[in-house]
Order: structure tokens, then C-alpha cells, then sequence
């Protein structure tokens, strides 16, 4: 789990609430049904207008990689990147198909095979950048969905709270029907304000920086394995690799190449 996604909801919604609680308010003078419907419901219909029904539903199941983050352990990616380019050295490209079908990394294990395979380092490269393009590509669509919500939430707010004005004006012969009534209409932009500041916005950043982080490490793969197909030094390799990452998260493994 990520801590820091789930200690900032617990933490803004602790803080809304205790907000909504100030003054001797009811918290039930905070739930309106039709206003939830209206935001609620008017931006997921504009989000199926502007996506297909497929990728908005492919996009909601991505929400758990915003709370459950993928595991990218750098040093172990470096440090198996480092000992193939050791192995390769010293026995040849074409020893490394073994070992490359016992990796559970499905990119490095398709890169490794491309190479014993004999392609082209150009091919190669150009194979794996493609599919790190539209890896990029099908992340972006899930961010840009939740950023259209951040948009669209607030918007229909805004409608629901114009909605309510309307009525409210109708009842104007009745004047202790106009405060509830505007109270029940800025509702709605309330709905609007959290949902887009609070939730999606958010959640699109936050998967937008799991894109970059998983996009890094294959983007190291790659450079990794055309390394190994080139025949460079295997301590080359490893500090080509390590400066792709912040000085204080760099791998810290040694090779342990043998003198030739």
C-alpha cells in the first residue's frame, strides 16, 4: 500500500469533516442526493461521451495502482542487467537464454531473447521503444480520464447549483424556502469542488508518476541490454545504468568482473 496516498485521504477528509462539523452543523445538512446524482452522474456521462465505454471501465480498474504501487526494485533490475553483461563476456550472448526464461520481467526477458536471437541492435531498439510508446500511450488515456473528471465535476456543480437557483427564484413568494434552497443549490458545487480537487485530480498525478516510474525502469532495460549486445565492459554498463536513477536511490551493487 502507498502510505502517503492513504494518509492524504484520511488526513483532507479528517479535516472536511471536521469543517463541516464546525458551528453546531448537522453533517446530514452535507448530503443531498440529487446533487451527488447530478455531479456524480453528469461527469462519468460526459467522461462516456469524450472515451469509449471500454476505456473508461479499463480506467476505473487502474485507480488500485494509485493505493497498491508496482514494485520496481531498481538494484535488482541493475544488479541482473550487470551480471548478464558479466556472463556475456565471458561465455557469449547465446548463454543467456536460459537464464533470461527463468526472469520474471516480462520486457527484460523479451529484450535478453532479442538479442540471443541475433537482432539487429537497431531493430532492437527501435521493437522496444515502440512498445514502451504504447505502454506510455495506454497509461496517458487512464491519467487523461481522470483529469477530464477533475474538469467535469466541478462543471456540473455548477450546473446543479444553477438548476437549484432556478427553482429557488420560483419560490420567491416564499421566503423561508430560500435559505434551504440555497443551501441545498451551492451543494452541488461543493460535490463538484471536492470530488475534482480532492479525488481525481490527484489520483491523476498520482498515476502519472507511476507511468514515469515503471516507463524509467524499462527505458534502463533498454539502454541495459543494447549495452550487453554491444559487448561493453560490464562496470561501464553499471555506472551507464546507475545514472539513470537520483544519486541517494542509485543501486549500489559492485560487479565482480573477472580480470582478463
Amino acid at each position: 500500500m502507498d502510505i502517503a496516498t492513504i494518509l492524504g485521504f484520511v488526513v483532507g477528509t479528517s479535516l472536511i469533516i471536521f469543517g463541516m462539523s464546525q458551528g453546531g452543523s448537522s453533517l446530514m445538512l452535507f448530503v443531498n442526493v440529487p446533487s451527488i446524482a447530478i455531479v456524480v452522474g453528469g461527469g462519468m456521462a460526459a467522461v462516456m461521451v469524450c472515451f469509449p465505454l471500454s476505456q473508461v471501465i479499463g480506467a476505473m480498474k487502474v485507480v488500485k495502482n494509485a493505493f497498491m504501487p508496482q514494485k520496481h526494485d531498481s538494484s535488482g533490475i541493475v544488479g541482473t542487467i550487470v551480471s548478464f553483461a558479466e556472463k556475456a563476456r565471458r561465455e557469449g550472448l547465446l548463454t543467456l537464454e536460459e537464464d533470461a526464461a527463468a526472469l520474471d520481467n516480462e520486457f527484460l526477458q523479451k529484450a535478453i531473447q532479442l538479442v540471443v536471437d541475433g537482432t539487429d541492435p537497431e531493430l532492437v531498439r527501435d521493437i522496444l521503444e515502440i512498445e514502451l510508446a504504447f505502454l506510455e500511450d495506454r497509461h496517458k488515456l487512464g491519467k487523461d480520464i481522470f483529469e477530464q473528471l477533475g474538469i467535469f465535476f466541478p462543471a456540473f456543480g455548477m450546473i446543479g447549483t444553477l438548476i437549484g437557483l432556478i427553482a429557488m427564484l420560483a419560490k420567491l413568494d416564499d421566503p423561508s424556502a430560500i435559505g434551504g434552497g440555497m443551501a441545498v443549490a451551492l451543494l452541488t458545487t461543493f460535490y463538484g469542488a471536492i470530488l475534482a480537487n480532492f479525488v481525481t485530480l490527484p489520483i491523476a498525478k498520482k498515476l502519472s508518476i507511476r507511468s514515469q516510474e515503471e516507463v524509467l525502469m524499462r527505458q534502463v532495460i533498454v539502454e541495459g541490454v543494447l549495452s550487453i549486445q554491444n559487448g561493453e565492459n560490464p562496470r561501464i554498463v553499471q555506472e551507464k545504468l546507475k545514472a539513470f536513477f537520483p544519486p541517494s536511490t542509485r543501486p549500489k551493487e559492485e560487479t565482480e568482473e573477472e580480470e582478463e
